[in-house]
């Protein structure tokens, strides 16, 4: 990312949630600033449950033209009218998430710490890498993802990169220059006022 370029706001819904609750809470967020796109990334296995808060938080973001996507799901994605799929397990799946949807749909790649998964997703077609947790609670190998990763995709790499997991102001402020889009989910949700709280990281992204 150019150094001049602010970053983008990605926003991912808490593992659980209350639909008519967060909606609202949802609503107040995409209608005071400016979000790129919005996942669906709730614990819930069961397809009904999913298709109602895909169908009800696609409207929302639609009506205010910010892109939704939905963890892993596939099948949920084409039924639901959604704009992608934000893919768990690295490259792993890319190539065929992107025959299912198509050339026009958004899929993403989480790939924890690794550049080679970065890479290999890249390759196979995605349309971003997102890096994390940068704290709090590791991956299952221990591993965080370290600014230094960032700089490096940064400076070599032109797919976009998403920094999420255990953000705080500071590690926004310092990763700014080098990312396109910061994921926020439990870091907003989990407070009393998420737009208050998403306006102290958007006062540092520059």
């Amino acid at each position: 990312m150019a150094q001049d370029e602010r970053p983008g706001l990605y926003l991912i819904t808490p593992a659980e949630i209350e639909l008519s609750t967060f909606s609202d809470r949802l609503k107040a967020v995409l209608d005071a600033e400016e979000v790129a796109c919005l996942r669906i990334a709730l614990a819930s296995r069961d397809e009904d449950r999913l298709g109602r808060a895909a169908d009800q938080l696609r409207d929302i973001a639609h009506a205010r033209d910010v892109a939704i996507v939905i963890d892993d799901h596939l099948g949920l994605a084409e039924r639901h009218g959604l704009d992608g799929v934000h893919l768990t397990t690295g490259g792993k799946g890319v190539r065929y998430a992107r025959k299912e949807l198509g050339p026009d749909a958004i899929v993403g790649a989480f790939c924890g710490a690794s550049r080679h998964d970065g890479m290999s997703a890249g390759e196979a077609g995605s349309d971003y890498v997102a890096f994390g947790p940068l704290s709090g609670a590791a991956l299952g190998d221990g591993t965080l993802a370290d600014e230094e990763l960032f700089h490096w995709w940064s400076e070599l790499i032109e797919l976009p990169v998403v920094a999420e997991g255990g953000l705080d102001v500071d590690m926004v402020r310092s990763l700014a220059p080098y990312t396109d889009f910061f994921a926020l989910g439990d870091e907003i949700w989990g407070t009393e006022d998420p737009l208050a709280a998403l306006r102290r990281f958007t006062a540092v992204m520059g």
